[in-house]
């Protein structure tokens, strides 16, 4: 509050302000979404395979970064309307809880989609060995290492988020994660080129690549949507800790709220890349929909 205070006098630019109720149906359109999606996974047992339960890690950390924008703008409402206090005691737990939330959910989408990427280059260049490498139970083995590390990680950098030693490393995480990301698609899609140039007269092993090169840019789509929701937050975040009373970073940090509401942007595309992409998926919503009906 006092950035923006202070940023409000350094700087002709106006804080731009989301409504409220355009904030909370986003909100919980990415929250029902992404709720659809785990419910049809476990509903439908062909759905019960390493890719698919890494893409419902991928939606609980979505689900928790629609949950802590609504959290927090429910929090300042009533700090608004006075039932609440901004110095209390009560406040500050709710504000590191809120906060562990928010990095839990940013560290579990990365590490949900570094599990991903890995999943999909195991089957694009160890097709043959890729049941007996990815198993189910070791996809999740995978996902409890993932996230006991990311709850331990939120909690952490939550409370010690005011120690520079914590926030740097903090910082330095997200790049660094998105360029082992994208390092390892070119790797994948390079590979994967001169593979099918190889193969070109076997139809039948053709046709086994395109199906799992649908599934690298599919993934690759996500890395691209998450990159465009969370970087400009990220951005807000760095330059809030490094250059909060300099002109031009109070500027950007005047699109907080628009910021936030592309986090939550995030939670909706995703499910719709999940059911635009995957045939199974289409046919377990539609038939879930029916027998609602």
């Amino acid at each position: 509050k006092n950035i923006s205070d202070f940023s409000l006098n350094i700087t002709d630019c106006t804080q731009v302000v989301v409504p409220e109720e355009v904030f909370f149906t986003v909100a919980a359109a990415g929250i029902l979404e992404n709720l659809l999606v785990l419910i049809a996974v476990v509903r439908n047992k062909n759905l019960h395979l390493p890719m698919y339960f890494f893409i419902c890690s991928l939606a609980i950390s979505d689900m928790l970064g629609s949950l802590y924008k609504t959290l927090e703008n429910i929090f300042i409402i009533l700090c608004k309307m006075g039932y609440l206090t901004r110095r209390g005691d009560f406040e500050k737990k709710l504000d590191d809880a809120m906060d562990s939330m928010f990095i839990l959910s940013l560290l579990g989408s990365i590490f949900s989609l570094l599990a991903i990427a890995a999943d999909r280059y195991i089957t694009i260049f160890y097709a043959l060995r890729y049941h007996n490498i990815m198993t189910l139970r070791r996809a999740l083995v995978i996902l409890a290492i993932i996230w006991t590390f990311c709850a331990g990680s939120s909690i952490a950098i939550a409370l010690f988020s005011y120690e520079a030693a914590t926030v740097i490393p903090f910082t330095i995480l997200f790049p660094l994660m998105m360029f082992f990301i994208l390092c390892l698609y070119v790797h994948m899609f390079l590979l994967a080129r001169s593979h099918a140039k190889k193969i070109a007269s076997l139809p039948t092993t053709t046709v086994h690549q395109r199906t799992n090169m649908k599934g690298a840019i599919t993934l690759t789509i996500f890395l691209g949507v998450f990159l465009c929701c969370w970087a400009p937050f990220v951005l807000h975040i760095l330059l809030a800790r490094f250059c909060p009373h300099n002109p031009y970073c109070a500027c950007y940090m005047s699109i907080f709220h628009v910021n936030g509401t592309l986090i939550m942007c995030n939670a909706i595309i995703d499910p719709m890349i999940f059911a635009f992409r995957s045939p199974e998926l289409r046919n377990t919503f539609k038939k879930m929909f029916c027998c609602a009906r």
